[in-house]
């Protein structure tokens, strides 16, 4: 019984932290398969932009209200709110060069 209860938490922690990390795939919509496109045609191309330069503004989106210039910041803050700040850093290796 103990080793059930055990293997039901472990599970229900990788499925929690599974959830919680960000969906790429969410993206494609407006940034494209391989994030090749211009979102909206107003954004930059994100596979052009460095690791730190997509961090610096996810979380520039997330944790400052009037973020940059960006014409992109209204429709991404609503975005990058629901993911954690380490979230955000570890998709924004995934991404980008």
């Amino acid at each position: 019984m103990k080793k059930l209860v055990i293997a039901s938490i472990a599970t229900l922690a990788l499925v929690t932290a599974a959830s919680a990390a960000v969906n790429g795939k969410a993206c494609a919509a407006c940034h494209g398969q391989a994030f090749e496109k211009a979102a909206m045609g107003k954004s930059k191309v994100v596979k052009d932009m460095t690791h730190a330069e997509i961090e610096a503004t996810l979380l520039g989106y997330k944790n400052k209200p009037g973020f940059g210039h960006s014409p992109m910041k209204g429709a991404m803050a609503g975005q990058v709110k629901k993911y954690s700040d380490a979230d955000l850093k570890a998709f924004s290796q995934t991404v980008g060069k």
